[in-house]
């Protein structure tokens, strides 16, 4: 299992390694100009792609290169955001925000459930991207898209339970009453290894809330965030709403750093490795903010004396080289009863 980890471990490296290094020059052909890969163009991708939404796409920072970890070949184009574009999203979310924090809850609920219809047509499309991009099995890319669409579904339900108190007031005639309000503006930094689950979950239930977001996914996977804004993008201006409300920004440690110390966004929420997240909650209780942390795990399975050796076997297989193995719920030891170790030897 060590050497396994050890394995992906070193995929993983070479992947950054890859993505740092590969110029367009030296790429000769892409796999989005060749037609087994045509689900790439049904997702609005294009060879060259602009890596920032608010409204509107656009991009002035460096070009990546999305390579598939399987084959190492290039994927398509990129061109990431700066700290300029990472200003004007922000400008543009703020406008945003005094549009969807004036709508009722159950309408903001209706806008989601049109998310989660809209992503249920492009689940295959876009659990093929997740594949190819991320690396992960195709059962595994489906079901990421699955997930976003079964929070999309819980969303919808919250929309008509948020609640609130009556409480009885000193003064005759009068009631206290509580009401919860949207926090505003929020930041979404999300890991490879979820490109698209991982923002489902923060985006579904803050839009339900009123609050309005700006995503920045893994730079390995920025085309895995491209194709979920477009998708929403679809949604938002079906019904004549910003763009701005679920902008995105591709691109590298800047932009994260940006938004940690950002006092516009009360929020992040961060999914990633334990030293970047430190890191991530150290800057934003800085400024008195608040974050939401989903970090790495250190996962055991304890097998007792009378465990079932063939159940336990495939569940540590699975357990372990489940999303090429990176995963925060990946299993990294394994705890073996004396008598079962014994009877192995």
């Amino acid at each position: 299992m060590l050497i396994t980890l050890r394995i992906c471990n070193k995929i993983l490296h070479r992947r950054i390694f890859l993505l740092r290094t590969m110029s367009k020059a030296s790429v000769s052909s892409y796999l989005i100009e060749e037609s087994k890969y045509s689900f790439l163009k049904e997702l609005g991708l294009e060879k060259n792609n602009k890596g920032v939404y608010h409204g509107v796409w656009t991009g002035n920072g460096e070009t990546v290169t999305s390579i598939c970890p399987s084959n190492n070949r290039p994927i398509a184009d990129v061109i990431q955001g700066n700290l300029n574009d990472y200003e004007n999203a922000i400008k543009e979310l703020q406008k945003a925000w005094n549009v969807w924090a004036d709508i009722p809850a159950p309408q903001r609920g209706e806008i989601v459930r049109q998310i989660g219809d809209a992503l249920r047509e492009k689940k295959s499309a876009l659990g093929k991207l997740v594949s190819l991009e991320m690396g992960k099995i195709l059962p595994e890319g489906e079901g990421e898209v699955q997930e976003y669409v079964d929070i999309c579904d819980y969303a919808v339900g919250l929309s008509r339970m948020i609640e609130g108190k009556v409480l009885p007031s000193e003064r005759p005639g009068h009631a206290l009453l509580e009401m919860w309000n949207p926090l505003g503006a929020i930041g979404i930094i999300s890991a490879f290894n979820f490109p698209v689950a991982v923002y489902g979950w923060n985006n579904a239930i803050a839009l339900v809330c009123g609050d309005v977001m700006l995503w920045k996914g893994a730079p390995s996977t920025n085309l895995c965030s491209i194709a979920v804004i477009k998708i929403i993008q679809s949604v938002l201006e079906k019904n004549k709403l910003p763009g701005a409300i679920c902008s995105l920004v591709c691109g590298g440690a800047d932009i994260g750093s940006a938004m940690a110390k950002d006092t516009r966004l009360p929020l992040v929420s961060f999914t990633g490795s334990s030293r970047a997240g430190l890191q991530v909650a150290m800057e934003v209780q800085k400024r008195f903010g608040k974050s939401l942390l989903e970090l790495g795990g250190n996962n055991a399975i304890i097998v007792a004396d009378d465990a079932d050796l063939d159940m336990v076997i495939q569940s540590a297989v699975f357990a372990c080289v489940g999303t090429a193995g990176q995963r925060c719920t990946t299993t990294r030891r394994l705890i073996v009863h004396e008598k079962v170790w014994f009877s192995l030897l």
